[in-house]
């Protein structure tokens, strides 16, 4: 522990200078014994090292996308190779790599802040002990020693003997119940965080072992933090319940405005803009636009809740653009609406006349003769129009043939001759 406690003493000192910094501010309010002040200390600790990760978290959130983009592709290699499960995690990971994608990219904001939770973690078990440690001096260490909350000394453990917890002023029952509800909420929000994860923002259409692997650590992590969490001071324990509550509402809000492309998130978003768009007749904001501009791109890719969205904008005349814009046009909207493909801009299909059966074929030949007749034109006059309607000129008798060759110059059958060799 000494060695991986040595190893991170560059930035032992720096959590302990924020620490001090935020104790000053908030002993001015509360008073410098005060728990209240030490421990929003290090619930602003946890803010200010969330609001620095947040380009790493947006990072994050990029290799994610480009982890959809892949998905078609993974679902090929999954149909291709259902029998041969070793060949389909080789092709997975062969295609992770030749598009420099990651899948264990959700786990680089732990990753980032590891170093700061172990540092408050030394920090205040070194205080628990009575020794200064970084920018934290003798009367700074003993008044973090006498802060409380909830009854429950900062630098207690749920693991203390009753003697320890003794010098730390402070009841065993006390230290017992806050640490234990202090590690159920905080593994009920790393729980939660997961679940949220899984069920609302994961594309459901390709099964991946990736999947299968967040599924397994959906359950195990919570129990991995409750084992563990015994042996964390209270304090750490106010650090890792701030960050996993930081954690799900960040989660939450990228699931409500950028969920994953074919999740139920996504189909609830879909809903919720073209309702938006209804009301306003176009699509506003920078981040609505580039989700729209991304559904334009995929063309017959789409999943559902996509091609239900661009279906209802047909039907509500209008056209999503490839800049993630929408106009009204109605000729484009009918011409989409044949499959959903905003990309087609040809004309419609031409539609077929309905063939007529011979019964109405005879009876337009009749209506024709008839006005003819009341016109006063010959119906010899018209002997294309009569062949057009499949020989229907022979119904109106046996005569009409012979007058139409006469009147035309051509001359009838001629009487074949006789041969001597057929004799």
């Amino acid at each position: 522990m000494d060695t991986i406690a040595s190893f991170f003493s560059f930035i032992t000192t720096p959590v302990s200078w924020i620490i001090v910094q935020f104790h000053s501010l908030y002993g001015a309010v509360f008073g410098e014994s005060s728990g209240w002040a030490w421990g929003l200390s290090i619930v602003s600790l946890v803010i200010l090292i969330r609001i620095c990760l947040i380009p790493l978290f947006v990072k994050q959130i990029k290799a994610t996308r480009a982890m959809q983009t892949l998905q078609p592709e993974m679902k090929k290699i999954q149909e291709r190779y259902k029998n041969d499960k070793q060949r389909q995690s080789e092709e997975m990971m062969k295609l992770y790599k030749e598009s420099g994608t990651n899948p264990l990219s959700s786990c680089l904001p732990i990753l980032a802040q590891s170093p700061f939770f172990f540092a408050l973690y030394h920090v205040l078990n070194t205080i628990a002990q009575g020794k200064t440690i970084g920018v934290l001096n003798q009367d700074l260490v003993d008044s973090a020693r006498q802060a409380h909350i909830f009854g429950a000394p900062l630098a207690s453990k749920f693991t203390d003997s009753a003697s320890v917890i003794e010098q730390l002023d402070a009841s065993v029952m006390d230290v017992r119940v806050v640490t234990v509800i202090m590690i159920v909420l905080m593994s009920l929000s790393q729980f939660f965080t997961q679940r949220q994860l899984m069920t609302k923002n994961v594309d459901t259409t390709v099964k991946t072992p990736f999947m299968q692997q967040q599924k397994m650590l959906m359950y195990v992590f919570p129990i991995i933090f409750a084992v563990f969490g015994i042996n964390f001071p209270v304090g750490v324990l106010v650090y890792w319940l701030t960050t996993n509550v930081w954690t799900m509402g960040q989660q939450m809000y990228v699931i409500h405005n950028n969920p994953t492309p074919g999740s139920t998130a996504q189909a609830a978003y879909l809903e919720r803009l073209s309702k938006k768009v209804e009301r306003k007749g176009s699509v506003s904001g920078r981040g609505r636009r580039a989700i729209v501009k991304a559904i334009v791109a995929k063309g017959r890719d789409r999943n559902p809740a996509e091609r239900k969205f661009i279906n209802g904008l047909n039907k509500m005349g209008l056209a999503a653009q490839p800049d993630g814009t929408v106009v009204k046009s109605e000729k484009l909207a009918a011409d989409q609406s044949q499959d959903g493909d905003t990309t087609h801009t040809g004309a419609a299909k031409r539609q077929q006349p309905k063939r007529q059966t011979k019964a109405q074929r005879q009876a337009a030949v009749k209506a024709e003769a008839e006005a003819a007749a009341e016109n006063g034109e010959p119906q010899a006059d018209k002997p294309a129009a009569d062949k057009s309607q499949g020989g229907a000129t022979r119904a109106g008798g046996p005569g009409n043939g012979a007058r139409s060759r006469a009147q035309s110059g051509r001359k009838g059958p001629q009487q074949r001759s006789k041969s001597s060799s057929k004799k």
